[in-house]
This record gives structure tokens, C-alpha cells and sequence, in this order.
């Protein structure tokens, strides 16, 4: 339950709003058109929460006061839509919506709520097969006081292991509306309420990768910034603190964080940016051969390599993923747990964050 009490949090956690405008990203791609079934105006999105598996989510829908945008035939909207099953899977039963207790009061509903509902028609065809996770704003804005335009986005993918909405597997796509598309998920999709850097500077196992940061970031403060932007949106191979140390003691020296302060702030850089992609990639979304991806090193060396990343599944689920580096004899492995405050596919307002076991070495 603790992700969704932190859903309350999330528009105080707004503070880097100079960047508000990129919130979104890319822009989205065109979506494939999807006709309205020949009924006319009925089912709506609101009609088919009517199902008895979804009396949940209605409940959570009326509580956020959204029936009615989902019952207006002359809008377009797709929903993803945890059913009954889905919500108690979560940890997050009917009576825990309906009644208005601490966590789950009527304004963390709503956020949770919104961040299922996309405010246009998102077929399965629009979904795009390719890495990295494409991504579509939700009606979720988290500081409306802060800007009317501000929305949160949510990352549809479809791969040959499977359907996806950031790493929450979908169990069906396309169910037909006259104004838009349901596609029902396997669990709750909670929208982030952190950014990367909140994880990293709290995190008792990041200690190393923090001291590095801070000592790659002196005279410039470009990467804590990047870590606290909510218009950035990256991807954070994270060494724990077992893989620091292995490092540090590998090249004879002192095994401690305060280590960092001793070498050159150009090469500890170089090493901390070669750990983060310029985009946002879940697991699930990574590809099952090692395929070669740019890090933010490309930026200063276009001509490097990047680093190799893969994934194995079994089912739709991410069983192991590993990601080399150019100079490393062998790839490290992603810790993988995503359950909350977990070690992989660990969501925020910024990106995405997966722990590994070995410091990726770029030459």
C-alpha cells in the first residue's frame, strides 16, 4: 500500500516545474483510427464498467467523479482497466475505495483513476512494437495549480512476449466502446510520485552510485538536475553497493564512497552517465537478444558502442535481464524484484530505475 499513500504526495513533489512542458516528451504517435461499433451511442467506457468483474474500478470511477466523461458518447478516451481481480491483486480491496480512509481518500482515487484513463483512442495497432516504450499522457495532472497542461504519461508497449502498459501485463486488448477502447490489465497501473534522485539519495544500498554522482556533478550540478527533472525521462542502470565496492577494490583502491572524491571528476562522470539511457525502458521492453543501446555517454562520444542489454521471460514475465558494458568481461545482471521500493522496473516522474550487480566499464 505504501505506492499509493506516496500517490497523495505527488503534486508536492512537482518542484522542478521549469521543465513542465516536456513533460510529455515525444509527442504521440498518430493513432490508428478506430471505428465505433454500429450501435450508435451505447456501450460507452462507462457502460462497460457495468461488468460485474470491474465493480471495483466503477466504484473507484464514481468516487473520482468520472462517469461521466466516460459516458459521453461524443468523447474519446482508452481506459486500462484492472478488473476485481486485478485491484485485490494490488492489495487493494473494494471497501478500501469506497470508504474514505487515510490512504485511499477520494483525491488519491482520482489520481489513481486517472492515470488509467488516456484522453484519445489507442487501438492495439497504435501500439508500437519497437524499443523503447512509446508513451501517451494520461488526464492524470498531478499539480493543476501549478499548470493546467501538465500530465503525467503512461508508457503502452507490445512485444512478442506479450502487451504491456509500463510493466503491467494486458490480459485483453480492444474491448469496443462508441467513444474509445478498453484494454483490461493484470494488476493496478500506479501513476510514480518520486523522482529518480529521491531513490538514489535514500536508498542504503546507492550509496556508492550517490557519492559518484555528486563528485561527477561538481562545477555543474547537470546530473542531480536531470535526476530531479520531471521533463526528463531516462533510464538508470543503478550499481548497488556490493558492485561499487567490487570496483573500487578491483583498482586497489580505498573501499568507501568518500573514494570518489580522490579521482577525477571527468572519469567518474564518464562512468555514471555510461549507467543512464536517454530514454525510459521496462524490462519487458527490452530486447531478448543483446542488442547494443546509446547511453547519455553518446552524447560526449557519439562513436561509442553504447551498452548491450537483454532480457529472458518465461510467460509474459521478466525471469532475468543483464546489461554489458564495452569494457567488461562479463554482462551484470538486473536484480530483478519490481514489487514497490524493489530493485527493478522502479517507476518515476522522470524514468525508470533497475539495480545491478557490476559497475558497467564504457572502455
Amino acid at each position: 500500500m505504501k505506492t499509493f499513500n506516496k500517490i497523495k504526495n505527488t503534486g508536492l513533489a512537482l518542484i522542478a516545474f521549469t521543465a513542465m512542458l516536456s513533460a510529455c516528451n515525444k509527442a504521440p504517435m498518430d493513432p490508428v483510427p478506430n471505428k465505433p461499433p454500429s450501435q450508435g451511442t451505447t456501450p460507452t467506457l462507462a457502460t462497460l464498467l457495468d461488468d460485474p468483474e470491474f465493480s471495483i474500478l466503477k466504484a473507484a470511477v464514481a468516487k473520482a467523479r468520472l462517469g461521466t466523461i466516460l459516458g459521453n458518447a461524443n468523447l474519446r478516451y482508452t481506459v486500462f482497466a484492472p478488473n476485481d481481480a486485478a485491484f485485490i491483486a494490488s492489495g487493494i480491496p473494494s471497501a478500501d475505495i469506497i470508504n474514505n480512509n487515510a490512504i485511499l481518500d477520494t483525491p488519491t482515487v482520482t489520481a489513481l483513476v486517472s492515470y488509467h484513463i488516456v484522453p484519445q483512442v489507442i487501438s492495439s495497432a497504435s501500439i508500437p512494437q519497437s524499443f523503447p516504450n512509446f508513451q501517451y499522457p494520461t488526464i492524470f495532472n498531478p499539480a493543476p495549480q501549478l499548470s493546467a497542461l501538465l500530465r503525467l504519461t503512461t508508457f503502452p508497449s507490445r512485444r512478442p512476449n506479450g502487451n504491456w502498459v509500463n510493466n503491467i501485463p494486458i490480459t485483453q486488448l480492444d474491448v469496443q466502446a462508441v467513444n474509445g477502447v478498453l484494454h483490461k490489465v493484470a494488476r493496478v497501473v500506479a501513476p510514480p510520485s518520486q523522482y529518480l534522485w529521491n531513490r538514489i539519495d535514500n536508498d542504503p544500498d546507492l550509496t556508492y552510485l550517490k557519492a559518484a554522482i555528486i563528485r561527477a556533478d561538481e562545477g555543474t550540478g547537470t546530473l542531480q538536475a536531470a535526476l530531479l527533472n520531471i521533463g526528463a525521462n531516462l533510464t538508470v542502470f543503478a550499481p548497488n553497493n556490493a558492485a561499487m565496492s567490487s570496483l573500487l577494490i578491483a583498482l586497489g583502491l580505498p573501499d568507501n564512497p568518500a573514494t570518489f572524491n580522490a579521482l577525477p571528476v571527468e572519469t567518474v562522470k564518464g562512468i555514471v552517465v555510461y549507467h543512464i539511457l536517454g530514454t525510459r525502458a521496462f524490462t519487458n521492453n527490452i530486447f531478448t537478444e543483446p542488442t547494443l543501446v546509446p547511453t547519455l555517454l553518446n552524447g560526449g562520444v557519439p562513436a561509442h558502442p553504447g551498452v548491450s542489454i537483454d532480457a529472458d521471460f518465461a510467460g509474459p514475465f521478466v525471469t532475468a535481464a543483464t546489461a554489458k558494458g564495452a569494457a567488461n568481461a562479463n554482462a551484470s545482471n538486473v536484480i530483478i524484484n519490481p514489487a514497490p521500493n524493489g530493485s527493478s522496473d522502479q517507476h518515476y516522474l522522470n524514468g525508470v530505475l533497475h539495480k545491478i550487480d557490476q559497475v558497467l566499464l564504457p572502455q
